[in-house]
């Protein structure tokens, strides 16, 4: 399965979100710290999740990035996040 494919899979199992974009931003990369060829390292996520009340922005995003360890350990190098509250969204 393609890393946009897991990314999008775990995000909605785990954050239920109202709006979830997920965009490959690795031909943005190329040359840079971890680019590799065939891209699928670097990503923008934009997710608006009801998860996320109550919770800083760090803790959002930690939340996130827990979420896809196992993908940032098979290379997965960077992602772009904006993450928000249905409340936050509006």
């Amino acid at each position: 399965m393609a890393v946009i494919d897991t990314i999008k899979q775990k995000l909605k199992a785990r954050l239920t979100p109202d709006r979830l974009e997920v965009i490959d931003d690795s031909d943005r990369h190329i040359g840079h710290a971890g680019a590799k060829h065939g891209g699928e390292t670097h990503f923008t996520v934009e997710i608006t999740s009801a998860a996320f009340r109550g919770m800083s922005r760090v803790a959002r995003q930690r939340l996130v990035y827990s979420i896809l360890a196992d993908e940032f350990a098979g290379g997965l190098h960077a992602l772009a996040l904006t993450t928000r509250t249905p409340e936050e969204d509006g």
